[in-house]
C-alpha cells in the first residue's frame, strides 16, 4: 500500500516539476505575469494618484487666462475637481448624463450661471456649497437621466468585451496547438477566409446574447432611448465586430495559452478602465483621454450613449462608425498577414 501510494506520488511530483519547468522556460508568458500586474498598477496609480481625489465635478466658462486667476473662493474648495471649457452648450448634455456635476458660467461676472441636474445628488450638494450672490440658477429639463440609463452600454460593452476578445483568442491558440491549423493548412483555405468564418460566428453569438440581455432588461428598467435604434444596432455591431478583429489579430502568431490570456488582460483591462464603462473620463488628465481614443470599446459606447440619451443621428456619430471601421480594417490585414496556421 505504501508503495503505491509512494509510486503515486512520485508520478505527481514528475508531472508537478514538468509543468513548472514548461511555464519557467516560457519566457514570454513569464514576462507577461510579471509585467502585466505592474502596468496595471502603475497605470492606476497614475489615474488616481491624487491625494485629494475629487469628490465633484464642475465645468466652468470664464474669461481669464486659466481657473487660478479667477478670485472666487468655492474655486479652491478640496475635493472638487474644476476644468476649463469653452463654452455653455457643449456641456450642456453632459450635466444631463451626470458627467458633470454642475456648470458654472463666470464669462460675465455681473451676472453669473450655473446649471445642475436636479436629479443629481452630486449636483445637489454643490448648490449647497457655492456661496450666496447673484448666481443665477438653470436646471437640465428633459426627462430624468438615470445612472442605469448611462451605465447600461458600458456592462453590455465589457460584457461584449471579454466575449469577443478571450472568445476568440484562446479558441484560435487552442486550434493551433492541437494542430487543428495544421490541418486546414493542407487545404485550399487562406487566412482571411478562416478568420471571417472566425468573425461571422462570435459576431451572431454575441449579438444574440447581448440583444436578448438588452430586451430582458429593458422590460423592468425601461432604459432612455431617444435616437435610432437601426443606429444603435449598427453602432453595436461595428464595436463586436472590432474587437473580435482584435482577438484574431492578438492571437496570429501565439502559440501558449498563457501567453495569449496575458496579451488579452494587457488589453482588456486598460479598456475596461479608460473607455468610460463605469464612470465618466471628462476633467481626468489629458493623456489619459487621449488614450482611450485608441480603443475600439471607447467608440462603440461614446456612439450608443449619444444615440441613447442624447438622440443623436447618423452624421454626429459619424466618426465613431469611421474609426470602428477604420480599426476592423486594420486589425484584420494585420492579423492575416501575421497569421501562423503551426507551432514553430
Amino acid at each position: 500500500m505504501k508503495a503505491r501510494l509512494a509510486l503515486r506520488f512520485r508520478r505527481f511530483l514528475a508531472i508537478f516539476n514538468a509543468r513548472n519547468r514548461e511555464f519557467l522556460r516560457d519566457r514570454s508568458t513569464l514576462g507577461w505575469n510579471i509585467i502585466l500586474p505592474v502596468v496595471l498598477v502603475v497605470g492606476l496609480g497614475f489615474i488616481f494618484s491624487s491625494s485629494d481625489k475629487p469628490m465633484f465635478k464642475v465645468a466652468v466658462v470664464h474669461q481669464a487666462e486659466s481657473i487660478e486667476a479667477i478670485d472666487l473662493d468655492f474655486l479652491d474648495t478640496r475635493y472638487v475637481q474644476f476644468f476649463s471649457v469653452p463654452d455653455v452648450e457643449s456641456q450642456m448634455p453632459k450635466v444631463a448624463r451626470h458627467q458633470v456635476d454642475m456648470l458654472l458660467d463666470l464669462s460675465d461676472p455681473r451676472s453669473p450661471h450655473y446649471w445642475i441636474n436636479d436629479t443629481s445628488p452630486r449636483g445637489y450638494v454643490l448648490e449647497k456649497m457655492l456661496p450666496e450672490g447673484n448666481y443665477q440658477r438653470e436646471i437640465v429639463t428633459g426627462r430624468e437621466v438615470r445612472y442605469v440609463d448611462w451605465l447600461v452600454p458600458g456592462v453590455l460593452g465589457m460584457n461584449m468585451m471579454f466575449s469577443c476578445l478571450f472568445g476568440v483568442g484562446y479558441v484560435i491558440v487552442r486550434y493551433r496547438k492541437s494542430g487543428f491549423l495544421k490541418r486546414l493548412n493542407a487545404t485550399p483555405l487562406a487566412a482571411i477566409e478562416f478568420l471571417a468564418a472566425q468573425i461571422v460566428s462570435r459576431l451572431w453569438l454575441v449579438m444574440a446574447i447581448t440583444i436578448a440581455v438588452f430586451v430582458g432588461t429593458d422590460l423592468f428598467l425601461d432604459f432612455m432611448m431617444n435616437g435610432s435604434w437601426l443606429l444603435l444596432l449598427l453602432i453595436t455591431v461595428l464595436g463586436a465586430i472590432s474587437m473580435i478583429a482584435l482577438g484574431l489579430m492578438l492571437a496570429a502568431r501565439v502559440t501558449s495559452e498563457e501567453l495569449a490570456g496575458g496579451l488579452l488582460n494587457l488589453v482588456t483591462w486598460p479598456m475596461m478602465i479608460l473607455s468610460g464603462v463605469w464612470f465618466s473620463l471628462e476633467g481626468t488628465p489629458q493623456i489619459v483621454q487621449w488614450a482611450s481614443v485608441l480603443f475600439p470599446l471607447t467608440h462603440m459606447l461614446d456612439g450608443a450613449r449619444a444615440v441613447m440619451i442624447d438622440g443623436a443621428g447618423i452624421v454626429d456619430v459619424f466618426d465613431h462608425l469611421l474609426i470602428l471601421l477604420a480599426m476592423t480594417v486594420a486589425f484584420l490585414v494585420i492579423g492575416a498577414m501575421s497569421f501562423r496556421w503551426k507551432e514553430d
